[in-house]
């Protein structure tokens, strides 16, 4: 027997199992991508340090709202803001957004532990820690704006910023209390 003849129909069926396999990956031009998911990931963790800083003002009986820190920040991320050459407008009001979000879970969680004592945390974490960290992620979302500076003003900008908050909430699994605290965190994204 011929070898090439018995091995014709073994190659017949690797090509026939091969050949439907191959239209299952799409082009790496064809994936879809979502430019705000950086963006928008940074947002939530910034969001998430508010659990901590909650948790430092339930104990010390700390105010909520401390407006020289806010305008600290506020005047920090438009300083940046200028270094990136963007609008310092903008990034102000995206970051008023988000400050006013951190204080609405720091007042989610205090109501509910003030009515729910044995569900705060028994430790009370250092506001300084959690102010670095803070000042970190702001340098990183200033950051990430400059660089999606045009899609954060396209058209486009509304559709991919519901996609990227989509990714990150269904990754993150973020309760509702989190959910809306993004939706007003990244209202102002878009122009």
């Amino acid at each position: 027997m011929n070898i090439r003849c018995a091995l014709a129909p073994v190659a017949v069926g690797v090509a026939i199992a091969v050949i439907p396999m191959a239209p299952v990956t799409a082009p790496a031009w064809a994936q879809p991508t979502h430019t705000l998911t950086d963006l928008v990931d940074a947002a939530v963790r910034r969001l998430e340090v508010a659990e901590p800083i909650a948790a430092n003002k339930f104990h010390t009986g700390g105010p909520i709202v401390d407006p020289a820190r806010e305008q600290q920040v506020l005047d920090a991320v438009a300083g940046q803001a200028r270094e990136f050459q963007i609008d310092p407008g903008y990034v102000t009001t995206a970051f008023r957004d988000q400050i006013d979000a951190t204080v609405g879970i720091e007042y989610s969680r205090l109501a509910q532990w003030t009515l729910d004592p044995a569900a705060a945390p028994a430790d009370t974490p250092d506001l300084g820690s959690s102010r670095g960290i803070i000042d970190a992620l702001n340098r990183e979302m200033v950051t990430l704006m400059a660089e999606e500076w045009d899609k954060l003003h396209s058209p486009q900008c509304v559709p991919e910023l519901d996609a990227a908050k989509a990714t990150v909430l269904a990754a993150r699994g973020l309760d509702p209390l989190y959910r809306q605290a993004v939706d007003l965190a990244t209202r102002s994204y878009c122009r």
